[in-house]
């Protein structure tokens, strides 16, 4: 064999790290058509001739270690540690820990399958292959993980079939290399003493944090360090290693950085020669690989005599039910999965601890509806109107009824539409900004502490189904232009049309089933006339019937929005996430609130007027407001569908789906489930390993199904708030369970995610500012139009004789000549309440059919139309004063977190300049003064 020359270096305006990170994956920097750069590593003839499913040995591949590398970098004990126990979290030597495993099926086959070392084509790389191309590629990417610099430890395949794992460990040199790329902080020597608070501000923190101190995690779980002091972080630099705090190499990354740095390189690294052939991504997308995870730390419950591992801590400090009233441990839930799950469960615990205080002012609203309902004068007249006759409800079935019959709803109307509604709804409006003013400063808190200052988003890797779309277009274009190759506009703007077409056609659908429980509730209302109380349970069974729509075709805009997001093929991750949750958000959006806003403000509003109504089909009027008026029906709409959501879709399908996933998965895993089970009746065998446990596990598939149900939430809480003030309160009580529910998911349920870093809540972010916009103008109109908020301002201060509301439940209603009938429209009995009946009352505001123009709008109608357009734009631009103000006080910042920032930057760049001289010899060091 001919010796392979060293490889040139690429050309080409490259930056350093660029052109060493493309050294370490293979990955080519000289553009479209540039060939891959590999470093020359020698192995034996034997590795490449015998079984591929059995060469890629660390012994193989790494015979003899990189120029340079001792032996004892590779293969190392912990530093101040014994050995471990293989199969747990550590290769078979017991040193060496695992950081990230690769799971791929074996088929069942006769003979073991010989595969020559051939170049692949172009056609063939995103095109179903055999088992034998899955080989190929599985070798060619392992070599080049090892070449990167990881350690391999592979299972032995002698047996039939079954699940392959390959297991994959960083050493030191890597994690540096690539700490050092990513611009990962970490904890320097350097120190400086922090502010101690002093006066009547040390007096009131001790306080509070002495009162709080019953909620706090524990020491062990809160992993936050006591000491007056604080360890300067800064961007790891291997040329300024010794600045950094490294008590022990093997410790000094934590193990979910280690994992992100291995899934970096996973996601780099090539198994062809072509320019798309990158990533691990690509190769689970193709069946080369059925999985690629970091492993659990252990399991989640074990003796209490041992010192918990941090699973364990996470599922008895964060899982536990019995825990509900303490504070999450942040810290750990960083430290085990990473900043941006970490980031999401701050958001979620700031939420639900400021919904207390709205919950609390909800309640207070509640409970002035209970003491006062009593001494409520309209309700009183209701109760008290026995000889007021009301027109029918229906045609030809319904009869005259008595305003008093409607008694009960109007008492409990009352709960929910009193004197302060509009003080809750400004209270509520304000506390929307109050706490993403809040979340702002929780942020930066986060950002500080987490060392996320000065992190930037890297460009990423196009989505393998992206790459997948561009072959033909690369193996025709890119040799004729060598630029980069992108989807034709024709196929992007078709695909977009067809989302945006299929988007209003799942609006429509929304619609036609909020109809069609409308017109169920007029057909059965109309059926059941005869019977008493017959309108209590239509509209219970037409509120269960359309919050049993609502979560079906929840699950179907779900698979839609996914199926048009692939279908538009964005080039990465992030842009395929932020397409998908938009029209997740959009579709669901629609789908949980066209009901409630048909309610609030079209139901009783196009209904006509006796005499003159409108039909929505023969038969079957538009239908009107019960007795106890619209906001009572808005209330019931609202307060049933938001709990219905949240105890069905949220927290029983959340516990039942992951274990039922779980089971299918344990008997489809290629024979695992055969394994596991013959080991499991086998004793005094080996026990299964912590990668077979973590494969059966429910894979991560992101955050957006969690940020979206509590989205969802939020709207429920601000924008109709005005007609539910208990609805705050139910959002505590389910995120307090939620917080638990999703603890014991993450922990014990879901393989572990990758960790990835993150400064903010992303695109949520403003999806939340526009919910709060939303409800400032949604409950503007809720109080101005659904409530009798305005009517009875209006008759207080321009029509009553005595400035009270005596004499107001006459006032709103109208008289209607029962002779004015359209034929056929009439009840079929004119003497239901013992009398013939000659005018009947309905609500509304018109002239008395004596009058000149009988059933025209009268004054008072038109004084209660400027009123409520006023409240309106009073309203509206009251509450845009105030959050904006709000927004202005309150500084994104904190005063005390912008000081101890730009001390620490002061003080490392001037350790830094320090270490400068030092090196240029212009000053000595001295050991006991500079730490650094």
């Amino acid at each position: 064999m001919s010796q392979k020359k060293a490889p040139e270096k690429p050309t080409g305006n490259h930056t350093s790290v660029e052109m060493e990170m493309a050294d370490m994956v293979g990955k080519p920097l000289g553009g479209p058509g540039t060939q891959p750069t590999k470093p020359v590593r020698k192995k034996s003839s034997e590795s490449m001739t015998s079984d591929p499913d059995l060469y890629y040995s660390v012994e193989d591949l790494r015979s003899e270690p990189p120029p340079g590398e001792p032996v004892s970098n590779r293969i190392r004990p912990m530093l101040g540690q014994g050995k471990h126990e293989a199969g747990a979290l550590f290769f078979k030597d017991g040193y060496r820990r695992i950081d990230y495993v690769l799971a791929f099926p074996v088929p069942r086959r006769k003979h073991p399958v010989k595969v020559e070392h051939k170049p692949e084509d172009d056609s063939s790389a995103f095109h179903p292959e055999g088992e034998d191309q899955k080989v190929r590629r599985r070798r060619e990417f392992e070599k080049n993980l090892i070449e990167a610099g990881l350690d391999l430890e592979r299972d032995d395949e002698t047996k039939d079939h079954g699940m392959c794992f390959v297991r994959l460990h960083a050493p030191w040199k890597v994690l540096s290399q690539y700490a050092e790329i990513l611009k990962i902080k970490m904890p320097t020597k350097k120190i400086y003493e922090l502010k101690e608070r002093t006066g009547i501000k040390a007096k009131a923190y001790a306080l509070w944090r002495k009162t709080i101190k019953p909620l706090q995690p524990s020491p062990q779980a809160k992993q936050v360090d006591k000491e007056p002091y604080k360890h300067i972080s800064y961007t790891f630099s291997r040329d300024k290693e010794h600045m950094f705090l490294i008590e022990n190499r093997d410790t000094f990354f934590l193990p979910s950085t280690r994992s992100l740095i291995v899934h970096e390189i996973l996601k780099r690294t090539r198994y062809s020669q072509k320019d798309y052939a990158i990533g691990i991504t690509n190769l689970i997308a193709q069946g080369v690989y059925t999985a690629a995870y970091p492993l659990h730390e252990g399991e989640f419950e074990g003796d209490t005599d041992i010192p918990p591992n941090p699973r364990q801590m996470l599922f008895d400090e964060w899982g536990s039910y019995s825990k509900f009233v303490k504070f999450q441990p942040l810290n750990l839930i960083r430290n085990y999965f990473g900043e941006k799950i970490g980031m999401y469960f701050a958001w979620l615990g700031l939420y639900t601890k400021l919904l207390i205080p709205s919950s609390l002012v909800g309640l207070i609203v509640f409970l002035y509806g209970v003491f006062t309902m009593d001494d409520n004068v309209p309700s009183d007249e209701v109760c008290e109107a026995y000889n007021i006759t009301m027109c029918p409800l229906c045609d030809r079935e319904c009869k005259y009824w008595r305003l008093s019959d409607s008694c009960k709803s109007a008492k409990f109307s009352h709960l929910f539409d009193n004197e302060v509604t509009v003080f809750f709804s400004i209270f509520m409006s304000l506390w929307a900004t109050w706490f993403l003013e809040n979340w702002k400063r929780k942020q930066m808190e986060l950002n500080y502490a987490w060392d996320l200052s000065g992190f930037e988003e890297e460009e990423e890797q196009p989505r393998p189904e992206y790459e997948a779309r561009l072959v033909k277009h690369r193996i025709e274009q890119s040799d004729k232009t060598g630029e980069e190759v992108k989807l034709p506009k024709k196929q992007t703007l078709f695909a977009v049309g067809v989302s945006s077409v299929t988007i209003l056609t799942m609006f429509t659908v929304t619609l036609a089933a909020v109809f069609a429980v409308i017109m169920y509730r007029l057909s059965v209302a109309s059926a059941l006339a005869i019977y008493p109380n017959s309108g209590q349970i239509v509209s219970g069974t037409a509120v269960t019937l359309n919050l049993i729509v609502i979560l079906i075709l929840d699950e179907i805009y779900g698979s839609v929005a996914a199926f048009l997001t692939n279908l538009e093929c964005p080039r990465t991750e992030t842009e395929y996430e932020d397409k998908l949750i938009f029209k997740l958000f959009l579709l669901k959006f629609v789908n949980s609130y066209a009901s409630i806003f048909y309610v609030a403000f079209f139901k009783g509003r196009f209904m006509g007027r006796p005499g003159q109504y409108i039909y929505a089909a023969p038969g079957l009027r538009m239908e009107e407001c019960g007795p106890g008026g619209c906001l009572y029906e808005l209330c019931i709409q609202l307060s049933i569908i938001m709990a219905g959501k949240q105890l069905i879709q949220n927290n029983v399908m959340e516990i039942g789906m992951p274990k039922l996933k779980k089971f299918l998965r344990e008997c489809t895993c290629f024979g695992l489930c055969k394994e596991r089970a013959e080991r499991a009746e086998d004793k005094a065998g080996p026990r299964d390993t912590r990668w077979e446990e973590d494969l059966v596990l429910e894979p991560f598939s992101g955050l957006s199904p969690e940020y979206l149900e509590m989205i969802i939430q939020f709207g429920f809480v601000t924008i109709f708030v005005a007609s539910f003030p208990l609805a705050p309160l139910l959002a505590l009580v389910n995120n307090v369970l939620e917080i638990r529910l999703d603890a014991r998911k993450f922990v014990q349920e879901l393989r572990r995610p990758m960790a990835e870093r993150a400064k903010d809540i992303g695109i949520w972010y403003n999806i939340l500012k526009g919910i709060t916009k939303i409800s400032v103008i949604v409950n503007a109109f809720v109080i101005a139009i659904t409530s009798n908020f305005i009517p009875r301002t209006v008759y207080q201060y321009m029509y009553s004789p005595d400035g009270s509301l005596h004499g107001f439940i006459d006032w709103s209603l109208s008289t209607f000549n029962v002779s004015d009938f359209e034929p056929g429209s009439e009840p079929r009995d004119n003497r239901s309440l013992g009398e013939v009946v000659q005018f009947c009352r309905y609500r509304d505001f018109r002239d008395a059919p004596w009058e000149a123009e009988p059933y025209k709008y009268n004054l008072a109608y038109w004084h209660i139309f400027a009123a409520r357009l006023g409240f309106v734009i009073c309203f509206q631009n009251f509450i845009i004063f105030l959050r904006d103000f709000i927004g202005y006080i309150i500084p994104d910042v904190p005063k005390e977190l912008d000081e101890q920032i730009k001390k620490e930057n002061k003080i490392m760049m001037d350790a830094l300049i320090h270490e400068e001289n030092v090196r240029q010899g212009e000053v000595e060091m001295d050991p006991e003064k500079e730490p650094l």
